[in-house]
């Protein structure tokens, strides 16, 4: 996650000194610093948790919408079924 724009929100954290060290070491092998090293970490972290969501809170229009693409008839879709008819590149 490349940005060239200037960061401008804190973020500050207190931490035990093994802890610093432990991401310090694991920094210095990714030759990032501290700040970076912690960032991209939050951040990847932060995306994996909204991408596992489970629970989805919609209006009744929004559910009646949703239910209803759920119940809709299966449409023949050819580029999907030409997807499926292909080997995965570990069972070749």
């Amino acid at each position: 996650m490349k940005s060239t724009a200037i960061r401008g929100a804190s973020i500050n954290i207190r931490a035990l000194n093994a802890q610093r060290d432990l991401i310090d070491k694991a920094a210095m092998i990714r030759n990032k610093t501290r700040s970076d090293f912690v960032l991209e970490a939050a951040c990847r972290e932060a995306e994996n948790v909204l991408l596992d969501q489970r629970l989805f809170l919609l209006d009744d229009k929004a559910f009646d919408a949703f239910e209803a693409a759920l119940n809709a008839p299966v449409t023949e879709n050819p580029a999907l079924r030409s997807l499926l008819s292909k080997k995965a590149p570990w069972e070749r």
